[in-house]
């Protein structure tokens, strides 16, 4: 889980993939359970390993850094951002997709879920957590640029695209605090709509 996206990621259809993947569920949710009860900085490596009954090897196996414990769905997250630009059906602009994503699979499903809020408030408390949230958000910002720009035949290091990334990503954690979420989501992206139609090309 992370605090920009709760949306579970894809069942793998394999049988060594799913156990992978439940052994990979296990350590993220042992890590979250321990983080929660006494704090980021108060449990070590070896105890979470313990907790979820695996080796410490195989725990860095799935997380090679303590940080990605917590942010366990990160690939996914990006994955699923990406697609909803690649993927958006014919005639939807980009900021159209990129709403609806935000809509959908973004922060206002979960804001209220109180295991949510408590996820939310431990890496806003925790500057590791921060720190490493930040550079996974500018990944992913760079990431949807460069999706971005192809999807519309503009130059990868366009501005307008690094542009339009940052502020999407942006937008749906500008309206976390809003009662109306979806209202607020809305009406950020009608600004990235109406802005970006002069910069796009036709069908883009």
């Amino acid at each position: 889980m992370t605090d920009i996206q709760a949306s579970a990621a894809p069942a793998p259809t394999g049988r060594r993939e799913r156990k992978k993947a439940a052994t990979r569920q296990a350590i993220a949710d042992a890590a979250l359970r321990l983080f929660l009860e006494r704090g980021y900085d108060d449990v070590g490596i070896r105890e979470i390993a313990d907790a979820a009954d695996v080796s410490t090897t195989t725990l860095f196996k799935h997380f090679p850094v303590k940080e990605a414990l917590v942010f366990d769905q990160d690939a996914d997250q990006e994955a699923r951002l990406l697609a909803a630009v690649r993927e958006r059906p014919t005639g939807q602009s980009i900021p159209e997709a990129l709403r609806e994503h935000a809509l959908h699979h973004r922060l206002g499903a979960a804001r209220r879920d109180p295991a949510f809020v408590a996820f939310f408030e431990l890496v806003n408390s925790t500057p590791a957590l921060r720190d490493y949230q930040q550079a996974m958000w500018l990944r992913h910002s760079s990431a949807l640029a460069g999706v971005i720009a192809e999807e519309s035949g503009l130059p990868a290091d366009d501005p307008a695209c690094a542009a339009l990334a940052h502020f999407a990503l942006e937008a749906p954690r500008v309206a976390y605090d809003r009662a109306d979420f979806r209202q607020a989501v809305t009406r950020a992206f009608e600004l990235l709509e109406n802005g970006w139609t002069t910069l796009a090309s036709p069908g883009h």
